[in-house]
């Protein structure tokens, strides 16, 4: 079992409601850095949000884990191996309600943070405050904050700051609509509402890393080398993004960037999100037709082939970066570094995987940016038109093992009418794929002039 002979006792002024591997190997990963250079002094309460979980074997393990990061930076590997030591313990509320009330008292809580999945931030009809605990998020986080209103006597200084990470437009604000309807169905008083509205906080974010968790497989091997079992055990890759819509202030207790870790701070998160989905997302949802129909299995054995690898670069530098309003600069370091995330040995990411509902992807991660270059050149982009090309003939040959909960030939019929010369292009295209293949295909692409 893991144990440290020496450990800091930190004040608990960060309540995390989830205990997976994401926010152990991202959000705890961060407050353990800036606990280690001196330049925050707190420690992180885990709450288990649903009735099964972790927190017996995290209190078992007196909040200790490791945590393994893995990956490529500027082409080389790199590994991080660490205990995180923020962790003070674990709360079932299903099993000790109580101490999450008395965790609500707490006069040195300052922060709350979150990933209880997309699902997790929802309302649910029927619940109390009689409830222990009520079931959904936001019905905890309404009961967590009104004993904690009462404690302190609605004082506006007690207020939290809540920064959300599940992976939903505006998470933040639609957490605290949630509550606050809430907290007015439960007849809980206009000055509790007042209090959430005016002292509390609820941030907005984009998280960016790939976390493998448990590494099954490995396990056995690791565990002779570090010299004891880690149940909790967590992997993932090197690359962190953190983006906290939010007052400037928060930056001045939270000082990720004196820790050197890649968080913003910024009044606008949607700038962001677009280059994520547009520039990351978008280079799998491009990369993947056009990589199966070429023969590959994975992500990794995709971008170490030089024709896809020059393929990605037209996509990205050439046809979906001019179409983004962030600096450049900001725009080709993530670009960049996207190639180091699809090239990591660490990380096996099968083709046939990632084209599940591959027709929404392309609509929500590719088109747009078709639409932008075809408004800023007046000509289609070739390479996503291409990879559209290389979609169809996807669908065709791997449909059957292919999940899609949309039509591709809706999709298809509705871009020959909205994109003059669409149809040709894609179809010219799709000629070349079944006459040559697609690798010869797609190297005459690579040679045409632009």
């Amino acid at each position: 079992m893991i144990r440290l002979t020496e450990r800091t006792k930190r004040p608990e002024t960060i309540v995390q409601f989830g205990e997976g591997n994401f926010l152990r190997a991202f959000v705890d990963d961060m407050i353990d850095e800036l606990n280690k250079k001196e330049l925050y002094d707190g420690g992180v309460v885990i709450v288990q949000p649903l009735p099964t979980g972790l927190i017996n074997v995290l209190n078992e393990q007196d909040g200790l884990y490791t945590l393994l990061l893995r990956g490529l930076k500027d082409g080389k590997p790199v590994t991080r191996e660490k205990i995180v030591t923020c962790v003070t313990r674990g709360i079932n509320p299903y099993a000790d309600y109580d101490s999450l009330l008395a965790l609500a008292r707490s006069s040195r809580l300052r922060f709350a943070v979150s990933n209880t999945t997309e699902a997790g931030i929802a309302y649910r009809p029927g619940e109390t405050l009689s409830d222990q605990p009520p079931v959904s998020f936001p019905g905890k986080v309404t009961a967590f904050l009104y004993e904690r209103f009462r404690a302190f006597d609605g004082d506006p200084e007690k207020g939290l700051v809540f920064i959300p990470c599940e992976l939903i437009d505006d998470n933040g604000e639609e957490l605290r609509r949630i509550v606050m309807r809430v907290a007015r169905e439960w007849e809980l008083g206009e000055a509790f509402v007042s209090w959430i509205k005016n002292a509390c906080v609820f941030t907005s974010t984009l998280v960016d890393r790939i976390v493998t968790g448990f590494p099954r497989g490995e396990a056995p091997e690791m565990y002779t080398r570090l010299g004891y079992e880690d149940k909790l055990l967590d992997t993932g890759e090197i690359f962190h993004f953190w983006v906290i819509e939010g007052p400037e202030w928060i930056a001045e207790e939270l000082p990720f960037a004196k820790a050197e870790l890649n968080v913003v701070f910024t009044d606008d998160v949607r700038p962001y999100k677009k280059r994520k989905v547009r520039i990351l997302n978008g280079a799998h949802t491009s990369l993947v037709p056009v990589a199966l129909l070429c023969g590959k299995e994975t992500v990794g054995e995709s971008v170490a082939d030089d024709t896809l690898h020059a393929f990605l670069e037209q996509v990205l530098y050439a046809e979906v970066i001019p179409t983004l309003d962030l600096p450049r600069e900001d725009l080709l370091y993530f670009a960049g570094a996207v190639f180091d995330r699809f090239a990591n040995p660490f990380i096996r990411h099968r083709l046939l995987d990632i084209a599940l509902n591959t027709t929404s992807k392309w609509r929500a991660r590719v088109l747009p940016s078709v639409e932008g270059y075809l408004e800023q050149y007046g000509k289609p982009p070739k390479a996503l038109i291409f990879s559209f090309a290389a979609t169809l003939e996807m669908f065709d040959r791997f449909g059957l093992v292919i999940k899609d909960t949309d039509d591709i030939g809706e999709l298809w019929d509705e871009l020959k009418q909205k994109i003059s010369g669409f149809e040709q292009a894609v179809n010219a295209y799709r000629s070349a794929i079944n006459a040559d293949g697609c690798e010869t295909a797609l190297r005459s692409l690579l040679d045409e002039d632009d």
